[in-house]
């Protein structure tokens, strides 16, 4: 019997959290799952914790084999998974027991998204740092597919461990390895078509934050890959065949998507802030404009804008002012940060 959602789990040397993750989807509401569990040559006692649960719950299905790094466990695990919809899960996290009935039936209502994610609740809390709970808090403001489509170069709009992808659409984009996050060139591949990604509006999730994670000691995840995968994605989809475009902020944000974006053929042709003295300079040869500008300059109006700057609410004053002025959020401009 074909089940209703298969999870796809990858696991090296998670021996400490296995079980609790592996009990969270025992206790799963919707029962018509199976759980792919790929151990990527884990050294320690994963592989037997995973084949214990096997052994108990045919649902439990163990894929061995040897180390060779997430995205290749992933695209392992993906060819294993039978059901139209795959849910993804962390060997660290666990999951409510809503999630997955709740999110299945949010894609059967949706036929016209490719996934979606859920709202998560960062563990334990007494160790999060500033910058992980405005990651959570910003992830919490993304409650419709539009919000996430619009914020794409923000930063990755769905925790990856939250994710339920439909199976035909993950067969036909994989996972990549291409030096920066697996999961926001996932997502940035299936936005490149509009908003197709969705979000069930409830923390089902718990996310552990540790430092032994994945995303804290793979050079993959620094800063900086961040900002080539963006710009990446802003050359291809967003800029296309626009070899100039209109930037503004310079701030660090700013000036690393910039250098990015001069290293795949792009310049921008004026600069815009705010800061009075800065108005009037030329910063590396690119002439620093107000945003009265963007009305009153015949020849920036046409050009796509980029507004790199960080933080939520100086997005939202940039946005207010775009939109007053005619620009389309998404199409005429876009943040980045």
């Amino acid at each position: 019997m074909i089940p209703r959602v298969s999870i796809l789990l990858p696991v090296w040397n998670a021996g400490e959290t296995l079980t609790a993750a592996l009990r969270s989807i025992e206790r799963q509401r919707e029962s018509r799952w199976e759980c792919v569990i790929v151990d990527d040559g884990s050294t320690d006692a994963s592989a037997p914790i995973a084949a214990g649960f096997a052994k108990r719950d045919p649902r439990f299905r163990l894929l061995s084999r040897a180390h060779e790094g997430l995205v290749a466990a992933l695209n392992a695990g993906a060819a294993e998974c039978r059901a139209p919809l795959v849910a993804r899960m962390d060997a660290d996290d666990w999951m409510h027991r809503d999630r997955l009935a709740l999110q299945c039936d949010s894609l059967d209502r949706h036929p016209e998204l490719d996934a979606a994610g859920t709202f998560v609740r960062s563990f334990p809390r007494r160790q999060l740092e500033g910058g992980a709970r405005r990651y959570e808090a910003w992830l919490r403001s993304l409650e419709t597919p539009h919000a996430i489509w619009r914020d794409r170069f923000v930063e990755c709009g769905i925790a990856h461990p939250t994710w339920l992808i439909r199976r035909s659409r993950l067969a036909e984009l994989a996972y990549r390895d291409c030096g920066w996050p697996e999961d926001y060139d996932l997502l940035l591949r299936l936005l490149a078509r509009g908003p197709c990604v969705g979000v069930v509006p409830r923390r089902l999730l718990g996310w552990r934050h540790a430092e032994h994670r994945t995303s804290r000691r793979d050079g993959r995840y620094a800063l900086d890959r961040f900002t080539a995968c963006r710009a990446h994605f802003l050359s291809r989809d967003f800029l296309g065949q626009a070899r100039a475009y209109v930037l503004w902020g310079h701030g660090p944000t700013a000036r690393g998507l910039r250098r990015a974006l001069e290293s795949l053929g792009h310049d921008p042709a004026a600069i815009v802030e705010v800061h009075p003295r800065r108005l009037g300079q030329l910063i590396r040869g690119t002439p620093v404009v107000p945003p009265a500008a963007l009305s009153a300059d015949a020849d920036l109006r046409v050009l796509p804008l980029i507004a790199a700057v960080s933080g939520a609410e100086p997005r939202a004053r940039i946005r207010a002012d775009l939109e007053a002025r005619g620009y389309r959020d998404g199409l005429d401009f876009v943040c980045a940060a």
